[in-house]
């Protein structure tokens, strides 16, 4: 599919199948940084907002911009940043599917240096302390779609997730491990990978687990590795290089969409939120994985990782690209 074709496509976004959101509403508090911190140093930020995130918090936006209905698990507390989280998911028109759970939620200290590479630093909250009776309420669907998050596969609650995905034989799951994939125990991740996931990875992920599990480094010899291995998809973010994505059945690369960087907080949620709601509407893994990439490359062009473009912005911007 040709870039001037991505408009007609969006008319098809209908959706097929459920979707499930398990993870984190978080708030981020974010910064202009001329460099990171160094040991003993004292360093002067310019904060440019405090906005809620979190991964899934993130996907939940995307695919609610993007039309697409979700059942969303983020974890919603009883304190300062919970609050904070309930009155703007309300204002998105978004609800939780848990809600008072003990605690408060967690926040996170996001740097951005000039380039707009970012930085997080992260404090933990009700998003990982999972009980079975949060995900025995969840709706699980013939056919549906669930995302996971590594930041929460990586936590003490990973086995509690593991064990449901498990047993969720009916549901496809996209799971973005992000840059906790070198935290994930290795017989977890092998009980995660048997489940045939589709894996998001980004270039720097794809490095690390390629050293991990002994794989190429090379991206399409590292895709091709990773189905003799797992036998399950794997997408590979590349940037301003597009994606990457490999399947058992076949195997490609998708152009990224041109943009100037503002800042690239919130670019591979919004990218899984874009392939999420291609999925949703029974579009092929390369016509999802195109929207992936116009979805986080209208995040990266706007501040904050929780600016996902209306379904109504994306139309308009590709119209006549």
């Amino acid at each position: 599919m040709k870039a001037s074709g991505l408009a007609d496509k969006l008319r098809t976004l209908d959706q097929q199948r459920p979707v499930t959101v398990i993870g984190a509403a978080v708030i981020d508090v974010i910064a202009d940084a001329y460099a990171l911190p160094w040991r003993g140093c004292d360093i002067e930020l310019k904060q440019q907002g405090v906005n809620i995130g979190g991964c899934a918090l993130n996907i939940a936006v995307a695919l609610k911009r993007l039309g697409i209905s979700a059942c969303n698990a983020l974890p919603l507390g009883q304190g300062v940043w919970a609050e904070i989280i309930r009155n703007n998911l309300a204002r998105e028109g978004l609800v939780s599917a848990i809600d008072n759970a003990t605690g408060d939620n967690g926040w996170c200290l996001a740097l951005v240096e000039p380039d707009g590479e970012r930085t997080f630093m992260s404090f933990s909250g009700v998003e990982n302390e999972w009980v079975p009776a949060w995900l025995e309420a969840l709706p699980v669907q013939d056919g549906g779609l669930v995302y996971l998050s590594g930041y929460q596969l990586a936590s003490p609650c990973g086995e509690l997730l593991v064990n449901w995905l498990e047993n969720t034989t009916d549901m496809t799951a996209l799971i973005d491990f992000g840059p906790r994939i070198a935290d994930i125990p290795p017989a977890l991740m092998a009980r995660i990978m048997a489940c045939k996931p589709l894996v998001s990875l980004n270039r720097q992920e794809a490095e690390i687990i390629a050293e991990i599990a002994k794989l190429p480094a090379e991206t399409r010899a590292f895709g091709q590795a990773w189905l003799a291995r797992y036998d399950a998809p794997v997408i590979v973010r590349q940037d301003k290089d597009g994606a990457w994505y490999f399947t058992p059945e076949t195997q490609g690369h998708v152009a990224a969409f041109p943009v100037d960087v503002v800042d690239t907080i919130g670019a591979g949620d919004s990218h899984a939120g874009g392939v999420l709601a291609g999925l949703a509407a029974g579009w092929a893994l390369p016509d999802a994985v195109r929207l992936g990439n116009a979805v986080a490359s209208w995040v990266v062009g706007h501040r904050g990782g929780n600016c996902a473009p209306w379904r109504e912005e994306l139309l308009l911007a590709h119209e006549n690209v």
